[in-house]
């Protein structure tokens, strides 16, 4: 799965334009490196969000084959710091 659907799906970030505006900005790590929103995830990878205030560092668990609910979108991923 792409990495701005990811985020978008995860909800980690609310909207995928939004995600690969962040993602241009270089503002997005997967594995230490930065990342373009095209980038292939797999289980197991980190990603780390580097919000204005902070950074958010998540591993995802579960690659989503579709459309996954509020309450399931959690459970994709697992926070680190």
């Amino acid at each position: 799965m792409r990495l701005d659907k990811f985020l978008k799906v995860s909800r980690l970030i609310k909207r995928r334009t939004v995600a690969n505006t962040v993602s241009e900005m270089g503002r997005v790590f997967v594995n230490g490196n930065p990342a373009k929103p095209a980038k292939q995830l797999k289980v197991g990878d980190v990603i780390e969000i580097e919000y204005s205030n902070r950074i958010e560092k998540v591993e995802v668990l579960i690659i989503p084959t579709g459309n996954v609910s509020v309450q399931d979108s959690s459970t994709l991923y697992k926070v680190i710091e």
